[in-house]
């Protein structure tokens, strides 16, 4: 890595101590993934049983934040969810594969994707969720996306201990 890739780690890193969490470091997480990859979805989701519950969107009138998916025993979560492996879908195909919502991501114009699982203890708890339109991202956009899912940690166990006193 060249100095400059450390950049955006040490800056969200230091963001880690600011008030205003977890929406602070989210925000900036969602402005560090488009500069380095770029994105027209992000979300995040947090592993709540059998689902995954969305605690950031970019676009929350299509994404709420609260929505809630089923994730249950899929190709997908075998890969994400349990196999704690990234994900990336080129194409239209491989949004169609991994997504029962494949419809309303097709009708927002998009069509590539890359999920990261966010790991804490041996278990992913959460995955960071990138879309662009068809062919955006491709195998050299995934490293620099995972480095960043650490940093997702304190926030994401905080959002299942908040979701499980409600």
């Amino acid at each position: 890595m060249t100095s400059s890739s450390h950049e955006p780690l040490a800056t969200l890193a230091a963001l880690l101590a600011q008030p205003g969490q977890p929406d602070t470091l989210f925000k900036a997480v969602d402005e560090a993934t488009k500069t380095l990859v770029g994105h027209r979805l992000f979300t995040l989701l947090y592993v709540d049983g059998q689902e995954v519950a969305r605690i950031y969107s970019n676009r929350p009138a299509e994404y709420p934040v609260s929505g809630r998916k089923p994730m249950g025993p899929t190709p997908w979560g075998a890969h994400v969810l349990q196999g704690r492996q990234p994900y990336l879908g080129r194409d239209v195909a491989g949004i169609r594969w991994a997504f029962f919502d494949a419809p309303l991501i097709e009708s927002m114009g998009l069509g590539s994707v890359i999920n990261v699982p966010v790991l804490y203890d041996g278990q992913t708890i959460g995955t960071m969720n990138l879309l662009d339109v068809e062919y955006h991202y491709r195998e050299e956009h995934v490293a620099p996306v995972v480095r960043l899912a650490p940093l997702l940690v304190p926030a994401f166990l905080a959002a299942r201990f908040a979701a499980r006193a409600a």
